[in-house]
């Protein structure tokens, strides 16, 4: 049985405490996230920098398990035509997975929002990407878990599941983030320091 996860509606975490701990989660509880904490979420994203104040992004919230397993269908479909037509060298870890059927690109998480490009132009998807980390770090101190999933994006364009969202024709999927609560802790990792190429001075 589903259930409705409800979470802090503010953050409980400095924002570096959040750029740190954030993590790609793939594997999470089945409750939902609840619609506040959701309008919160984007209501961050929204506060993202965005050029000359366009702000032309725009959000769906899938979390209807039906819909999220048609995007994933749809997805596994589109991605091997490609690559088989134009026979892309694909990353041998996501080949077996997109050949594997009963794989769910969401990592059967309950919640999928998108983040659209209502509009084409030089830095519309810069800003949806800024929009896209806004919503990441505050869902991170919300003690949420998220993950890109770039795989979905041809599915998410794909005409028919446009038109069964109710997604305009003319939007373009940029940002698909799954969130949840993970089902363990998620691991630290590190990073390799900033490879500074330049730094000039009077």
């Amino acid at each position: 049985m589903v259930t409705t996860a409800t979470v802090a509606a503010s953050p409980s975490m400095s924002v570096s405490e959040a750029i740190t701990k954030r993590r790609a989660v793939r594997t999470y509880l089945p409750d939902l996230v609840d619609e506040v904490t959701i309008r919160s979420l984007l209501t961050a994203a929204t506060w993202a920098p965005t050029a000359i104040h366009e702000e032309s992004w725009a959000f769906a919230v899938v979390q209807d398990p039906k819909m999220l397993k048609t995007i994933s269908d749809r997805s596994h479909v589109l991605l091997t035509d490609e690559e088989r037509h134009k026979h892309h060298a694909m990353d041998q870890h996501i080949h077996a997975k997109l050949y594997d059927h009963n794989f769910n690109i969401f990592y059967d998480s309950g919640t999928l929002i998108v983040i659209y490009a209502l509009q084409a132009g030089q830095f519309v998807g810069a800003d949806c990407w800024l929009a896209a980390e806004n919503l990441m770090l505050t869902a991170c101190a919300m003690g949420l878990g998220t993950c890109v999933i770039g795989l979905a994006v041809p599915g998410l364009n794909d005409a028919q599941v446009k038109y069964e969202l109710s997604v305009p024709a003319t939007a373009t999927a940029i940002v698909p983030i799954i969130v949840g609560k993970s089902r363990g802790d998620i691991p630290l990792t590190t990073r390799k320091p900033p490879m500074i190429l330049s730094w000039k001075k009077a």
